[in-house]
């Protein structure tokens, strides 16, 4: 696969995020045996990916899509056409009706949105939810992704919960991980049981969120599988997943030209991709993202810091040196550009959007989309 893209970068537009979709499929094939193994349901987290020209192959593998508003549960409704799971901390009066159309779950973050919405919900037929806070932080240092970090506006604490107002409600909906492994999981089940055991002896279903990282070759799936089987057998649940990042992981790149080479303390090279506008988790996480041929800062003999074009004075990817000295007019590849970069990227400083390309598994590839001053304007 990285083998098609060193052959290929020379000939594709630059920037652009190129779908690898073998290492797609890798990854489904991994999320099917867990479905097959446990009977639990994954749907794909469209925040993290939403290609939706890759959702009738996602489809072959996964039972739906789950949306966090309007335009997610549109999307996932036309593209997907499967289960449609959406989950906001509000929903807006003039939108509930039509996402209530597309949805067969709505989840709900306060019983305030319940008792507003339970009457239309319950009237289309549609499966009610609540989102819980187990107040049981497995996170160190992310507190932007970690939703039981103090003062979280995700979830009902248990001290805020009414047992007394559940008519209509069917499930529980707990989201409190990032990019972790299924210990992390285990250990969040055992707080949550302990506040909301017996609520859950109530419900019928529970949709676990995402931050699952299960197509990581180090994620323990045995231990994933056990936490679903103990909900299945102890409560009797139909278990729900819905990740992001496990769907897309390591499933796509991000090729950019060097642009100019400048020197102020060290070489600079200028590339015609941003993080701020392109890959914006590099400076939000920040994260690291992955160079093809690369090493860490003086690892190898040359080392630059990979800058761009904006006017944001920020806006480097990091240091990475080289085996040779780079030249203007140079391909560079960034690995696992699937996730979170299409979803989050914008027009700072009139920035282009990259092309996406999909790379298929036989080696030819597909120009997905184009952008150009357009899309740009019309944003404005």
């Amino acid at each position: 696969m990285m083998n098609n893209i060193d052959n290929l970068k020379k000939c594709l537009p630059t920037p652009c995020y190129v779908i690898d979709e073998a290492a797609l499929i890798s990854n489904l094939e991994i999320l099917k045996g867990v479905r097959e193994r446990t009977g639990a349901k994954i749907l794909l987290a469209q925040k993290a990916y939403s290609c939706y020209s890759t959702y009738p192959l996602i489809a072959q593998y996964l039972d739906g899509t789950a949306c966090s508003g309007l335009f997610e549960a549109k999307l996932g409704f036309e593209e997907m056409g499967k289960e449609n799971h959406v989950f906001s901390a509000a929903y807006r009066e003039n939108e509930i009706d039509e996402i209530i159309s597309y949805c067969g779950h709505i989840i709900f973050n306060s019983f305030n949105q319940l008792d507003k919405y339970r009457e239309k919900v319950l009237k289309a037929g549609k499966k009610i939810g609540l989102r819980i806070n187990p107040e049981f932080s497995t996170q160190e240092g992310h507190e932007i992704y970690d939703p039981c970090s103090p003062a979280s506006r995700l979830g009902i604490t248990r001290r805020n919960f009414r047992d007394d107002d559940l008519d209509g409600v069917t499930g529980l909906h707990m989201h409190t991980l990032c990019e972790q492994n299924s210990d992390d999981l285990e250990a969040t089940l055992d707080a949550m049981i302990e506040k909301f055991g017996d609520i859950l002896e109530k419900m019928e279903w529970i949709n676990l969120g995402g931050g699952h990282h299960i197509t990581r070759p180090d994620y323990d799936i045995p231990r994933l599988e056990k936490c679903i089987k103990m909900l299945q057998d102890r409560f009797g649940l139909e278990v729900f997943l819905e990740p992001g990042e496990a769907i897309a992981l390591n499933a796509g790149y991000l090729v950019t030209e060097v642009l100019d080479l400048t020197e102020n303390d060290m070489p600079i090279a200028i590339l015609d991709t941003s993080a701020a506008c392109h890959m914006p988790d590099v400076l939000e996480m920040p994260y690291r993202p992955p160079l093809r041929h690369a090493g860490e800062k003086d690892e190898k003999p040359y080392s630059y810091r990979l800058g761009s074009q904006t006017c944001l004075a920020g806006d480097s990817i990091g240091i990475y040196s080289f085996d040779k000295p780079l030249s203007i007019g140079d391909r560079l590849v960034f690995g696992d550009m699937a996730i979170y970069s299409m979803v989050k990227n914008n027009t700072f400083n009139g920035m282009p959007l990259p092309a996406i390309v999909l790379l298929k598994s036989d080696g030819n590839t597909e120009t997905l989309k184009e952008f150009g001053y357009s899309d740009f304007k019309a944003r404005l």
